[in-house]
């Protein structure tokens, strides 16, 4: 497992590199693809998908999910923003003041994390709380990539407890029909026990060591207007996409920032889009096999047990939100789908966007293995406790 730390004078040369010239930003963007080897993996797979049906690539922009994709980048914008702005290292720096071990500021931001995306939704507490993270470790000898791990396994697990705090719970949740408060009881038990073993796996995993910090002698100067821009953006942004306008929204939220940071919008994270966009077709195109079809049909989902695995297992091969809505298909037992496939999100990083969403922050080309590490483990665990829960106390 690989952990990367950034001390005092690399968090003076973040603060200070310059932007991206417009120039150079399609070359780097093409290098940095090349380089990404789960890119790459779903580029040969799309390879291989259109050769087997070539008929289909007319259909290949309809598979994609454009209001996610929309939410993603207007995300992107707004969380590079504060980010710019330099408020996140100097909340970094106030939080770094209220704790005195790594261990204790560990649990302070893997506890963020879970309890932000029970309301905020999984993906957006990944993008206020790892560029936080990510801070507070340029200034402290903090593991910053094994940090972000333990916080997408915190968004997986405290997202699973209301219907909006992720999209497969949404789905979920309208297809169930039933209130708010039921849905979160069926889920609290689960959600408890992944919470209080992943906060247990935190303090085995960080050390009570007071932790080093290396503060540069002059704090950044703040960019008031920036800040202020995206923090009031924020909120009207994640309302118009709650209301089904995220397209018309991230157009509004483009020009403005075209009028006021044009240069900003190069440092966005384009590469995750188009990493997203590839995956939703290889994944849709897969799901629409007909040998995955059979193999659905032959798993008789009538049977809650194996609907339970069907979500597991089929989250780590086509991800949770469409395992959600490929197992709708075959079976309305919304308590077992729900269970499985928020356990699928564990795991293979596919198994959650959430996941792909944290590792791409973390900005380490070796963040999979580390999370690999832990997920998978994880998961073993979080599947004993769901089937436990389901079917073994209740029949007891």
């Amino acid at each position: 497992m690989q952990d990367r730390f950034v001390d005092g004078k690399s968090q003076k040369a973040h603060m200070s590199a310059p932007l991206v010239e417009p120039a150079q930003f399609l070359p780097q963007l093409l290098r940095a693809l090349g380089k990404d080897a789960f890119f790459l993996t779903l580029l040969a797979l799309l390879a291989a998908l259109t050769v087997l049906a070539p008929d289909q690539i007319p259909s290949y922009p309809a598979l994609v999910d454009w209001p996610t994709i929309a939410a993603l980048t207007g995300l992107l914008m707004l969380t590079k923003g504060l980010e710019s702005s330099g408020a996140l290292h100097r909340m970094g720096r106030w939080a770094i003041a209220l704790v005195n071990t790594e261990r204790s500021a560990a649990l302070c931001l893997v506890l963020a994390a879970a309890l932000l995306s029970t309301l905020l939704t999984n993906d957006v507490a990944l993008f206020v709380v790892v560029p936080l993270t990510l801070d507070v470790c340029r200034i402290t000898r903090l593991p910053a990539t094994r940090l972000v791990v333990f916080e997408a396994l915190a968004v997986n697990a405290g997202s699973a407890l209301t219907p909006i705090g992720n999209p497969q719970n949404l789905f979920i949740w309208r297809l169930s029909e039933v209130p708010f408060g039921n849905f979160m009881a069926h889920m609290l038990p689960l959600v408890a026990i992944l919470m209080v073993l992943l906060l247990a796996l935190t303090v085995v995993s960080f050390p009570a060591r007071p932790m080093h910090v290396a503060l540069e002698d002059a704090e950044p100067p703040l960019d008031r207007a920036l800040l202020g821009i995206s923090l009031v953006l924020y909120v009207p942004f994640l309302v118009l996409t709650d209301l089904h306008q995220a397209a018309w929204a991230l157009v509004a939220l483009t020009l403005i920032f075209l009028v006021v940071r044009p240069r900003l919008l190069l440092q966005i994270d384009w590469g995750l889009l188009l990493l997203f966009i590839l995956m939703f077709v290889d994944l849709r195109l897969l799901a629409g096999q007909s040998l995955v079809h059979g193999w659905m049909d032959r798993l008789d989902l009538t049977q809650p047990r194996h609907l339970f695995w069907a979500g597991v297992g089929a989250s780590q091969v086509i991800s949770n939100v469409p395992a959600a809505i490929a197992l709708a298909e075959y079976s309305r037992d919304w308590r077992v789908i729900a269970y499985g496939v928020n356990i699928g999100g564990f795991g293979f990083m596919v198994g959650s966007l959430a996941n792909l969403i944290a590792l791409r922050m973390a900005g380490d080309s070796k963040a999979w293995l580390s999370f690999h590490a832990y997920s998978v483990l994880f998961l073993g665990v979080a599947c004993v406790v769901g089937y436990a829960l389901l079917f073994l106390l209740q029949a007891g």
